[in-house]
């Protein structure tokens, strides 16, 4: 009975003790028409063993990340997460600890958030970070929102090149948040002209770097361009290991930087929980979502932490907050600490060598394929190429010979034809050369 305490007896006593006549009599408020009025179509219950076995058939039939190659990108990538990572926060004083409200018992929760923001800060080369948010695609429609509030503009530019599910993300928050969102036409070689789309109403210019096509840009000139006419540039990182490579966005000029922290510390998980990076320039802090952590002295001189900042004013104004999003102050911003701190400024480049140097390995091998022709001119570790038949059917037939081939851009852009034959492909620095050889071999037979 490990998971139905109750007896019969137990359930008497509580009906008794609370004055209702029946378990039913406790859903006396539910319309009778919402009412399932037969058993739940599940199996019966089985014992612990049985039930572990059918949850294992049923979580054997899928083929993921760690049971084949995978090559596979889109706004979430296989990296190798240090076994002390997982180790360290299931101790329990992590495992069990989540919103830092009072500073006095949460000191060890304020430290790791306080260390989580500096390192966000440095590798996004921006001046103030906060305490995380729940991934990156809310990011991103928090930072349009704070532009919207900085600048007292209602309408956003959004590149081409921002992952699908990021833009309808910000068209969902547009939707009810009173504002206007407009994408520019998604092309793998990023030739528009964001720049050209901005007006007297534009709040900002939403660009991803690299692009969900892979794609490298300098975006100086881009915020040079929007910043002349009062608007921000939003930055978005989906692959945040490219900035201990690439140049950051604050050294561009980005004016908010909203990122996807998955890739360090946090496994695919088959989609979450993720973690959202957020960072702006100092002037804009008043605006800026979530909670921010900063560090004091008490009493008696010694170092402490405290929450300096929470815009979400849930204790008393709720109705007043600049966001009322959560920060994902929890494990996986920890996971990313503990990750960032153990490969250091010298691992984290190192990593982000490895990942752009098998990137550029595959990408030749590749393009040694007759029918595969590579789209990219500047990646990180991420590509698209464009195939002689559709992606689609092709990922398909590879998966079923133990290569995840990538994503096809007809996934991600629905409403693009022109993009059926397009292949987004990543190698991080779990990829072997075995493993790439055999991708290329396997792609040219199934073309």
């Amino acid at each position: 009975m490990r998971y139905l305490p109750h007896t019969e007896a137990d359930r008497r006593a509580m009906l008794a003790a609370i004055g209702a006549p029946s378990i039913d009599a406790l859903f006396r408020d539910v319309p009778e028409r919402a009412r399932l009025n037969r058993p739940v179509d599940l199996p019966p219950h089985k014992t612990e063993l049985e039930v572990e076995r059918a949850i294992g058939a049923l979580a054997a039939q899928n083929k993921h990340a760690g049971s084949m190659a995978c090559f596979l990108g889109g706004g979430a990538y296989r990296h190798h997460v240090p076994a002390a990572v997982d180790h360290l926060i299931q101790r329990g004083e992590f495992l069990t600890s989540y919103t830092p409200y009072q500073p006095e018992v949460s000191q060890g929760t304020l430290q790791y958030l306080f260390e989580f923001q500096t390192q966000v800060g440095m590798i996004t080369g921006m001046e103030v970070a906060n305490a995380s948010l729940y991934d990156g695609a809310t990011a991103t429609a928090e930072a349009v929102m704070m532009a919207n509030r900085v600048t007292r503009r209602s309408k956003a530019v959004l590149s081409g090149g921002l992952h699908p599910h990021y833009r309808d993300v910000v068209a969902t928050y547009a939707r009810w948040g009173g504002f206007e969102a407009v994408s520019a036409r998604p092309d793998a070689m990023g030739s528009e002209d964001l720049a050209s789309m901005v007006d007297a109403e534009t709040s900002c210019v939403v660009v991803q770097n690299p692009s969900a096509f892979g794609r490298l840009r300098d975006l100086a000139p881009l915020a040079k361009a929007v910043q002349a006419k009062g608007a921000l540039l939003v930055v978005v990182v989906t692959e945040v290991v490219s900035l201990g490579l690439v140049r950051p966005p604050g050294a561009m000029g980005a004016d908010i930087v909203a990122a996807e922290g998955q890739s360090i510390g946090n496994a695919l998980n088959f989609g979450g929980p993720y973690v959202g990076l957020f960072a702006t320039r100092e002037k804009y802090l008043r605006q800026m979502p979530g909670r921010l952590v900063g560090e004091t002295l008490d009493a008696d001189g010694r170092r402490g932490w405290v929450l300096t900042l929470s815009t979400r004013e849930q204790h008393i104004r709720r109705e007043k907050a600049t966001s009322n999003i959560c920060t994902n102050s929890g494990l996986c911003a920890l996971a990313f600490t503990i990750h960032m701190t153990m490969l250091g400024e010298q691992g984290l480049t190192h990593m982000a060598r490895l990942n752009h140097a098998n990137a550029s390995l595959l990408a030749e091998k590749l393009a040694g394929v007759r029918g595969v022709t590579v789209l990219a001119d500047a990646f990180f570790n991420e590509f698209t190429v464009k195939l002689s038949k559709p992606a689609s059917p092709i990922v398909d037939a590879l998966a079923d010979r133990g290569i995840l081939a990538g994503v096809p851009a007809a996934r991600l852009w629905s409403d693009r034809p022109e993009l059926a034959d397009h292949l987004i492909v990543a190698a991080t620095e779990t990829n072997t050369t075995d493993e790439m050889d055999r991708f290329a071999r396997l792609l040219g037979e199934v073309l």
